[in-house]
């Protein structure tokens, strides 16, 4: 389903899949898995996350052992945020109890109050057993637009040194996103221990999407509404998008996120 269905992005299916196969067939891991995604709108990672969960969990985001917070739903108010990290502590010590294997999507880490993450660095180091439970099993996914300028402004350098967005590394982008994200004072990862430590498993880069997997991203969406595809259609639905820089227009400013809504103009 990854190869299929998610458009131009080489590194998230190659780390995503070897994170989470070599977790699952590992009967007895050190530590839960922890994976940060990082890239800016449209380009995939609620998409991967939910398709994650889609498969790991029966009922996927509907399933009891799968938690997803959104700190604009569960932690509105900055003046509570004790409160809020007392919460959070319980919620995951409870739920971990009931279910070692259960998983927590934490979405918008870039607006999440600073601090009231790392309340729950406990859970996510080696040697966390409480009440003779070990949480060891449990997946534990950030989502953040976060380090998406970062990654966006390393894609556009390469591609103006004649380099292809494909010979991206992870090498190359992995310690530049952690340094943008912890020094961020309106991330929620701003000084935290989560990075200091590190004790994310796999930073996941999602890289900005070009014309051509715009067009991609349309072809699905036809398919998937039940709509001919065509191909005058594709590209004047591709067009339609803004693009950045404002002069070459390489890459997409919002991925595919307004792919869906937009087809409907054309019809």
């Amino acid at each position: 389903d990854l190869a299929t269905n998610l458009v131009g992005q080489p590194l998230v299916k190659q780390q995503v899949m070897k994170g989470v196969r070599e977790f699952l067939e590992n009967q007895n891991p050190v530590k839960p898995l922890v994976m940060s995604f990082h890239g800016s709108t449209g380009t995939g990672k609620t998409y991967v996350s939910s398709m994650l969960v889609r498969y790991l969990f029966q009922g996927g985001l509907q399933s009891p052992y799968v938690h997803h917070f959104s700190p604009i739903l569960h932690f509105p108010h900055a003046e509570m945020i004790e409160q809020y990290k007392e919460n959070l502590k319980r919620w995951i010590q409870g739920n971990l109890t009931k279910c070692g294997r259960s998983a927590f999507l934490f979405d918008e880490m870039d607006k999440m109050h600073p601090g009231l993450i790392d309340v729950i660095i406990p859970f996510l180091g080696p040697s966390w057993v409480v009440y003779g439970t070990n949480y060891r099993k449990a997946i534990f996914i950030f989502i953040s637009n976060a380090g998406g300028e970062k990654i966006n402004e390393m894609t556009l350098d390469l591609w103006r040194a004649r380099k292809d967005r494909e010979e991206i590394s992870l090498q190359d982008l992995e310690p530049a996103i952690s340094k943008a994200v912890s020094e961020n004072p309106q991330s929620g990862f701003w000084k935290s221990g989560i990075i200091n430590e590190h004790l994310i498993d796999f930073v996941v880069p999602f890289l900005p999407l070009k014309s051509h997997h715009v067009k991609q991203c349309v072809v699905s969406e036809l398919i998937q509404q039940g709509l001919e595809v065509h191909p005058d259609v594709v590209q004047e639905v591709a067009d339609s998008i803004p693009y950045f820089p404002e002069e070459e227009k390489i890459f997409s400013s919002t991925g595919c996120k307004t792919v869906a809504s937009r087809i409907s103009f054309f019809f």
